[in-house]
């Protein structure tokens, strides 16, 4: 599969490739621009809950490789989105209890491919990510991965906290992470499993926290105040790891 990232450009591009299915994850949009193609294109888009940016025509001018982008630019995923039904089969193709990886706005592409990485390399039967307000699947987020977009299904939902709900209706628990939290080697990190990553700002957001389980501190003992969010999932997820082994 490819890694290269699609940029499609001009009203007429853009909407004949969403009408086709393409997974539009970003379209820049002309400020101010309020005719009736740009509108049904916008409209269409918010439907499939793509991420939407209205920028200055300079903005448009600089990101543009055709020069006639006509006030719309869209970004189509670099790779297809998968589906939770998809981490269930492969956990129990493993014989394993299943351990998954929801992302709470995880904004930087780099940040996404690293976990993506570390969630293939610690076990991990999937990654969970928003659809709004995040990084979705682009060149950047494939080429870091490292390869591991190959084999570790990543599917986007509509509502990270209604999805750890009904993921707690099929067995599993959550912990997420957060400085304020257990430390997270006096918590049993066994059994079927999510473990919630947040924002690399603002952390776990407070409705998404309310919802998980246990939440788990890493021990630090450093000048500054927390580790790098792609950091953090390993540090958690090889916690997992080990005390699954160990079993």
């Amino acid at each position: 599969m490819s890694i290269e990232e699609t940029v499609i450009e001009g009203r007429n591009a853009v909407m004949e490739a969403m009408r086709s299915g393409k997974t539009i994850d970003k379209l820049f949009v002309l400020d101010g621009c309020s005719d009736g193609p740009v509108r049904s294109i916008v409209r269409m888009a918010r439907k499939k809950d793509a991420l939407i940016q209205f920028v200055k025509k300079e903005r448009l001018d600089q990101i543009s490789q055709t020069g006639k982008h006509q006030g719309i630019i869209a970004y189509t995923a670099a790779y297809e989105y998968s589906d939770i039904e998809a981490m269930f089969r492969l956990a129990e193709e493993k014989g394993e209890d299943p351990f998954f990886i929801l992302l709470d706005e995880i904004e930087d592409p780099h940040n996404l491919g690293a976990i993506i990485r570390t969630a293939n390399l610690a076990g991990a039967h999937g990654v969970i990510i928003p659809k709004r307000r995040a990084a979705g699947l682009t060149a950047t987020v494939a080429k870091t991965s490292c390869g591991a977009l190959n084999y570790t299904p990543v599917a986007k939902v509509t509502n990270m906290s209604k999805t750890i709900e009904e993921l707690k209706e099929r067995g599993l628990w959550f912990v997420c992470a957060d400085m304020d939290g257990e430390r997270m080697y006096n918590l049993n990190l066994t059994g079927p499993i999510g473990l919630v990553i947040g924002n690399e700002g603002s952390g776990v957001s407070k409705l998404v926290k309310q919802h998980c389980d246990f939440v788990a501190s890493i021990p630090m003992k450093g000048d500054i105040d927390s580790l790098n969010a792609s950091v953090a999932t390993g540090v958690l997820a090889y916690e997992i790891v080990r005390q699954r082994l160990n079993k």
